[in-house]
């Protein structure tokens, strides 16, 4: 069963929409700290936007990280058909 129909997700118009959404929708819980009273323990807990920008700068963090993380730890592409010719662990 081939089905070469297009999905919603297919047209570029909609991946926009989506986007536009999202920023929407991040928009609006940012602006919604301006709306309840906050209860931190320390004095930058209470700062207009402190958990978003606190957020986005943790995942910059983790992605960065990871990327030098990769250079590290990164092996060749072949690196287990290299090492299973000629080994036998039977």
């Amino acid at each position: 069963m081939n089905d070469d129909r297009d999905r919603w997700l297919d047209r570029p118009r909609n991946i926009t929409r989506l986007v536009y959404g999202l920023y929407a929708l991040c928009a609006a819980l940012l602006l919604a700290d301006l709306f309840y009273e906050k209860h931190g323990h320390f004095a930058f807990e209470h700062w207009f936007g402190f958990f978003a920008f606190f957020g986005f700068g943790a995942y910059v963090f983790i992605v960065l990280s990871a990327k030098g993380l990769r250079r590290l730890i990164k092996r060749p592409e072949d690196y287990y058909e290299r090492r299973g010719k000629g080994d036998s662990d039977d």
